[in-house]
């Protein structure tokens, strides 16, 4: 396969998984801002946001405070933020219209549907009127293009790099979710929730609306059946493989595919990407609760960022986003 055609497949589907979990964190972001809380706390939490997504300077170039309006419009409809859902859907809709003729008809459709839906939700006001409406559109519509994708395309290398581009953007954008929420403790979290000692009433919300928006929930209780802490929560989006949007679920399909895709200049990504799988692998909870989760969480996203660069080197035209 051209590295050409490579790059814009991989850089299709991380913007379609991008644009998903972005939806997701602003989602349990709006959720939780629906909670009783101090207005201090409401805007570091919206912060908080920014911060994760690295994106708190170029909000302030564009806005004098952090208000939940303002954040939501960045995030969502700012053309000028490549990382806003607008932005997403548009680089996913062009990486896919450069290559067109490397995906199924069904395919392609279905990546145009979403972008001229998007555009007539917005001109009608449906983002503004309900948010929660709209992230759930938004997510429903990266699930029915990886249905599409899966269900018609041959499993080549073009399906291998669309599948590539998914699971590398979602072990980041996992990461990043859990630490929205872990971040705003001062110190960092070390694994010391006792329910009912200490906990607040509002502790439940902000769990539960965490694993809903990677749609958890329901697995937790089926899994742990038990009290929701902030300890099983971190091992279920962390550790635990049979969890489909965890690091680990992820960084096994990215070894799997790293290991297909294979040649003669990938040895060594492929060796960082095995390393860091091994350590999701075998790794254990209180270990990583030991030297902190937020920093855990951190490392991995700087070895997530050089994995991509790798990638980028060994497989693809560019090592940056192909341009929207």
């Amino acid at each position: 396969m051209l590295s050409r055609t490579a790059d814009h497949l991989y850089w299709m589907s991380r913007y379609t998984e991008r644009a998903e979990n972005t939806a997701r964190m602003l989602n349990v972001s709006y959720e939780t801002s629906m909670l009783p809380q101090t207005v201090s706390a409401a805007t570091k939490a919206w912060q908080s946001v920014l911060s994760i997504s690295e994106l708190l300077p170029a909000y302030y170039e564009r806005h004098d405070e952090i208000t939940l309006d303002g954040v939501l419009h960045f995030m969502v409809r700012d053309e000028t933020n490549t990382s806003s859902i607008y932005s997403c859907l548009l680089a996913a809709r062009e990486n896919a219209r450069a290559v067109r003729g490397a995906l199924t008809t069904e395919a392609w459709e279905t990546l145009n549907a979403t972008w001229l839906d998007v555009n007539r939700l917005f001109k009608a006001k449906k983002f503004e009127n309900d948010p929660a409406k709209f992230f759930e559109w938004v997510k429903l519509r990266s699930h029915l293009s990886r249905g599409v994708v899966s269900g018609t395309m041959l499993q080549d290398d073009a399906f291998l790099f669309l599948r590539l581009g998914t699971f590398i953007e979602r072990a980041d954008n996992t990461a990043r979710l859990l630490d929205v929420r872990f971040h705003a403790v001062k110190n960092d979290y070390h694994g010391s929730y006792q329910p009912g000692k200490g906990s607040q009433p509002s502790d439940f919300y902000h769990w539960s609306a965490i694993l809903r928006s990677v749609s958890a929930f329901e697995v937790y209780r089926k899994v742990y059946r038990n009290v929701i802490t902030p300890e099983r929560v971190a091992e279920m989006l962390i550790l635990r493989r049979d969890m489909p949007r965890s690091l680990h679920a992820s960084m096994y399909e990215v070894v799997q595919i790293l290991q297909a895709v294979a040649n003669d200049h990938s040895a060594e990504t492929q060796r960082q990407a095995g390393l860091l799988l091994a350590e999701l692998q075998y790794g254990r909870i209180d270990e990583l609760l030991a030297t902190g989760l937020h920093a855990f969480l951190v490392r991995f996203l700087e070895r997530v960022h050089a994995l991509g660069g790798r990638i980028g080197q060994d497989f693809l035209a560019t090592t940056e986003p192909a341009a929207a």
